[in-house]
């Protein structure tokens, strides 16, 4: 009982920091609270003797898809990649590309910058697009002179539905589907078609919620993006192109997607060093990357990785996992991990129910259920996601007003429709 207390706690208090004190200022760094309360409740279950910390240490070293190192190495080495190509203008760039072409008319540009955020999602992650479009998004409606939500909103319903299609797109992916075994492949054939019925939805609701205000004219112009260090961009889309296919087979191959994203990584780094060498110069494009790679993860995963354990270890979550059963369970667990993320955001929610569909034997039906609920449930609300957070706090800092209402307009009018549409299919296709 005393651990299902403090994990309730710790999960109450991190739901409360994300709303009241997001950040915390030590000196010039801005720290994210939301990992702190996960923290110290971890810490109290492993110094109260509520659990077997030998188990623990020995689940964080064992061999197994998930075990929480690998997912952790894999989620910071994709995340490396993307960030990189960021810093050096790539997204920036393709997203003033399309701008240019939608030749003066608002629904040719909302429909472009769906479509570019999609593409771009599915191949990299959804917190790097969110991070890398809000702010150009914000500063181009500025200069266009034209209301910036519809695209905002577009941007961010977008990257928080075409990341379900790819392992690599959620660190809610990675970790239910490292959970389970299911390997880059089996996860894109079960995913495609509903993330593929989630996007049209989306982009249908989200055309008739501002059709209105995308038929006012655009009055100013695109911001001109120039990349001056072509050839580090080059040796980037290279890394990140030759990961994605390694990953695509490494059923195949036999080789663990956690290692080809290392080495992938890894690589770049190394090119990168050399390159700044031969320049002589500092690796700056390197370092700002390193810098912006979120490695407050790390403790936060790890600690909700020791709670989750000392749940199971108790019966907590086979207790649980038994009430919900295994009947209509894509209906089940895509409406609980829906719910749960908007309540203890979906990371957390995550790593809960992946033990419980494991307890229930509710089947692979559940984990795609699960997987749906957590990418589509982070545009009900701004708790949702820890993306939603950030987009929330960059709008903020661009004077633009979008408040809890408002998300959740966009959530009841959207998010929900799209929900019931992924989990429609997703029950097709694992009956055909």
């Amino acid at each position: 009982m005393l651990n299902i207390i403090i994990c309730c706690t710790a999960c109450v208090l991190m739901l409360l920091a994300v709303l009241f004190l997001p950040k915390l200022h030590v000196g010039k760094i801005k720290l994210d609270t939301y990992w702190v309360p996960v923290l110290l409740g971890a810490v109290i279950i492993l110094c109260s003797g509520q659990t077997d910390v030998t188990a623990i240490g020995k689940a964080l070293i064992a061999d197994t898809a998930v075990n929480p190192l690998k997912i952790l190495v894999l989620f910071l080495s994709m995340t490396v990649l993307s960030v990189f190509l960021d810093e050096l203008g790539f997204f920036s760039y393709l997203a003033s590309v399309s701008l240019k072409h939608s030749h003066g008319g608002q629904k040719r540009l909302f429909f472009s910058l769906y479509f570019i955020v999609a593409l771009l999602t599915v191949f990299t992650s959804n917190d790097v697009i969110v991070l890398s479009f809000t702010p150009f998004i914000c500063y181009f409606a500025k200069d266009a002179k034209i209301d910036p939500l519809p695209y905002l909103a577009a941007e961010f319903v977008a990257a928080n539905t075409w990341s379900m299609a790819l392992v690599i797109g959620n660190p809610t992916n990675i970790y239910i589907a490292t959970a389970y075994g299911v390997d880059f492949l089996s996860y894109l054939a079960v995913s495609i078609l509903p993330t593929i019925a989630a996007g049209g939805i989306s982009l249908a609701l989200l055309w008739l919620l501002f059709r209105k205000k995308l038929s006012a004219p655009v009055e100013g112009c695109a911001e001109q993006v120039v990349i001056s260090d072509k050839l580090s961009l080059g040796i980037g889309v290279a890394h990140i192109s030759v990961c994605t296919v390694m990953l695509a087979i490494s059923s195949y191959t036999g080789i663990e997607m956690w290692l080809v994203a290392l080495c992938a990584a890894g690589s770049l780094f190394l090119c990168t060093l050399i390159i700044s060498a031969a320049r002589k110069e500092k690796p700056r494009t390197l370092l700002k990357c390193v810098k912006r790679a979120p490695w407050q993860f790390i403790p936060f995963l790890l600690a909700m990785f020791v709670m989750t354990e000392a749940l199971s270890e108790q019966g907590t979550t086979a207790k649980i996992g038994a009430f919900l059963g295994n009947d209509i369970a894509v209906l089940k667990y895509g409406g609980l991990s829906f719910l749960g993320s908007n309540i203890i955001n979906n990371i957390p929610m995550s790593v809960f129910l992946s033990s419980m569909i494991g307890s229930a034997n509710a089947g692979v039906g559940a984990m795609y259920a699960t997987v749906i609920g957590s990418n589509i449930g982070a545009f009900f609300t701004p708790i949702g996601a820890l993306a939603g957070l950030m987009w929330s706090s960059i709008l903020s800092e661009h004077g633009i007003k979008f408040g809890y209402r408002d998300f959740l307009k966009l959530g009841v009018t959207v998010a929900i429709p799209t929900l019931v549409a992924a989990l429609g299919v997703l029950r097709l296709v694992l009956l055909i």
